[in-house]
């Protein structure tokens, strides 16, 4: 009795010693890294993948949380590789003691005994498991995952490394690649799929053995029937489903935006975005230059004016095209704004009480110092209201404006908008409202979102984060008019009817750029059209490209028409005649003893002459400068008679202007 008890104490103690010494040997395993790299993604507004990266060796491999994986996905993983896996430590003696007795029976392996906790171990040490040491040492690591991680940390893990073919790593990628859609709801067809992958992920991959990935598939199915995950119908339903016939493309939607936010850093990137208009905008701009110069390129950005945020922004028509340098993202290239900055000039004019939408100004020749501004016409149209000056984007009316302001105010006011406007040499000069200044897409968005918002700044960005408002630039009754008197341009043909968007185009010196800016009650957006290398595009209008993709594009964005604002309380909504006397005309207040001309008298006929007609003219200041009909016929007259070679015969009206800007008109017929 004494020697049994004295054995069974032994027995006790060595299995005890056993038992102790294998806890050490387990504790002690060293683990590999559980945390794999996953690539960079850019998320939308709503968390949509804009556009993903794959990771340094090239692998499709994406982060993966729980909330992604569609539970039936799970259910039939656990079911199908290891019904055993919420009950067993790691390894499965009932799997292992199955798959010997059938190997011994068969003289061959016919089924495995690998938990899914040895296949995560595997796939981290990614070792050799067909010698008895390899799979010693995949035992050893499965029990100390066992130990070191929950069962769903388990299942997370094998979800995110797991191979599914080529160079597709992970059920997110799987799913992503070869259905085309994220995980979260699958299928019974999809999810049975996607388990049968990784048993043989070459052999199986859709995109090379078809058959044989439908057969893994079906084999699936049969299983969750005996399993009871699956009724008998609806596995048979799924397998009549088609098996993918090759890879979808990964989600690549605003590429050029999301290389800058990659720049910042690796991982999620949540960004403005809206995945749907982005991807409708970029087929727009993709269609509408399809057969064109393929050295073309083209931009468009729309943001919400309210909050700032960008909405979409299309770099070029294709990222890819090398021709026309479409890895280039022109929305922050620098470029002549041509005749956009008109409105900010007029809008600084209005709170500076030197003019009003109705105030009268005076569109012919006129010099400053070397400088002599031109229309984009070659016509003058002697005094028109500033707001058709605007709207005709006369560029004689914006320069004298800027003279009388000074155009350090105007790169002031720039500014204070949030721009960083670049300029070639040291001070600015009368030509920045004509375009003189290098700005980007972006900067003008920015710039026309504070008109939109009557007048405060508000900065434009992509990244999901609250922004502070910026300074006011402009007053509301002021940025109220610039939006009224844009308003009436005529739109595009088919592009609906006036008083819905206030636009402005504008082109550029020797046709480099082509414009159109705008906004709607609820968006602002711009478009650029050119040469991503500088060179002219000969005949390019801004008007003629620009402004019918710019209503396109505002017409995508909005699901539903949202009016314009209305006009704040202090606007001062009145004709000329009633306008206070310094505002009737720009300038008049400057003005003293008038020009007027006395011969011919308005209204005569008189006798075409070779020798021309005789003008007489009395005040002003000389030189002056002689137009019929707003073409100009002679320059530097100091004469205050002189002879006026005008055509003839018929009807002409015949305009002096002086020195100082004053002018004579009179019209006369000749015969």
């Amino acid at each position: 009795m004494t020697r049994a008890l004295l054995a069974l104490v032994v027995a006790l103690w060595s299995v005890a010693a056993g038992r102790d010494a294998l806890d050490r040997w387990i504790d002690a395993t060293p683990l590999p890294v559980l945390v794999q790299e996953t690539g960079a993604e850019m998320r939308d507004r709503n968390g949509a993948l804009l556009r993903a990266y794959t990771v340094d060796d090239g692998i499709w491999r994406l982060a993966l949380s729980a909330d992604q994986v569609d539970p039936l996905f799970t259910r039939m993983l656990v079911a199908y590789e290891d019904r055993r896996f919420f009950d067993h430590t790691g390894v499965d003696p009932v799997a292992a003691l199955r798959a010997g007795w059938q190997a011994l029976r068969h003289g061959r392996v016919v089924s495995g005994a690998s938990t899914l906790t040895m296949q995560v171990a595997r796939l981290l040490e990614d070792g050799p498991t067909g010698e008895w040491h390899g799979k010693l040492r995949q035992v050893r690591l499965a029990l100390a995952l066992e130990r070191r991680l929950s069962k769903p940390e388990i299942l997370q893990v094998y979800m995110a490394i797991a191979p599914y073919g080529g160079n597709v790593e992970g059920l997110r990628s799987a799913s992503l690649i070869w259905l085309g859609k994220e995980p979260r709801r699958l299928t019974p067809a999809e999810a049975a799929l996607l388990v049968a992958l990784p048993q043989a992920p070459e052999s199986r991959r859709p995109d090379r053995h078809l058959q044989a990935a439908r057969i893994a598939r079906d084999r699936v199915l049969d299983r969750m029937v005996r399993a009871g995950i699956l009724d008998s119908e609806t596995a048979l339903a799924s397998r009549r489903d088609a098996a993918p016939l090759g890879r979808h493309p990964m989600p690549q939607l605003a590429p050029h935006l999301a290389d800058f936010a990659l720049a910042e850093g690796p991982g999620r990137h949540d960004l403005t975005l809206d995945a749907g208009l982005q991807a409708r905008l970029e087929d727009l701009v993709r269609r509408h230059m399809a057969g064109r110069d393929p050295r073309l390129s083209m931009a468009v950005v729309v943001a919400d004016h309210a909050t700032g945020e960008i909405l979409a922004s299309v770099g070029s028509p294709d990222y890819a095209a090398t021709q026309g340098q479409g890895f280039v993202d022109m929305t922050r290239a620098l470029r002549s704004p041509g005749s956009t900055l008109k409105p900010l000039v007029y809008g600084l004019a209005f709170d500076r009480g030197l003019a009003h939408p109705e105030t009268l100004i005076l569109d012919a020749p006129v010099q400053f110092g070397s400088y002599t501004p031109q229309n984009f016409d070659g016509v003058f149209r002697g005094e028109v209201p500033v707001r058709e000056a605007l709207q005709l984007s006369l560029n004689v009316p914006v320069v004298r404006l800027t003279a009388q302001m000074g155009p350090a105010n105007v790169m002031a006011a720039l500014r204070v908008a949030g721009l960083e406007p670049a300029l070639q040499g040291g001070a600015p000069g009368l030509a920045l409202s004509l375009g003189g200044v290098g700005l980007t897409l972006e900067d003008l968005v920015q710039l026309y979102g504070t008109l939109a918002r009557g007048g405060q700044a508000v900065p434009l960005h992509w990244r999901k984060q609250p922004v502070a408002p910026g300074a006011r630039v402009l007053s509301s009754a002021a940025s109220w008019h610039l939006g009224q008197i844009l308003s009436q341009l005529p739109p595009p043909p088919g592009a609906g009817r006036p008083g819905q968007v206030a636009y402005k185009t504008g082109t550029s010196y020797g046709h480099r750029d082509a414009w159109a800016l705008g906004w709607d009650g609820a968006h602002v957006a711009g478009v650029w059209i050119g040469r991503p290398d500088g060179t002219p595009v000969p005949g390019a209008f801004g008007g003629d490209l620009a402004a019918p993709l710019l209503f396109q594009a505002l017409g995508r964005a909005r699901g539903r028409d949202v009016p314009l604002a209305p006009p704040p309380p202090e606007t001062l909504l009145t004709g000329h005649a009633q306008l206070p006397a310094h505002l009737q005309r720009f300038g008049a207040a400057a003005q003293t003893e008038g020009l007027r001309v006395t011969f011919p008298p308005d209204g005569a006929a008189l006798i075409a002459d070779a020798a021309g007609v005789p003008v007489k003219l009395r005040g002003g200041v000389p030189p002056f400068t002689l137009l019929a009909d707003g073409r100009v016929l002679a320059t530097g007259l100091r004469d205050r008679a002189f002879l006026a070679p005008l055509p003839g015969p018929g009807f002409a009206t015949l305009s002096v202007i002086d020195a100082s800007g004053q002018s004579g008109r009179v019209s006369v017929e000749l015969r």
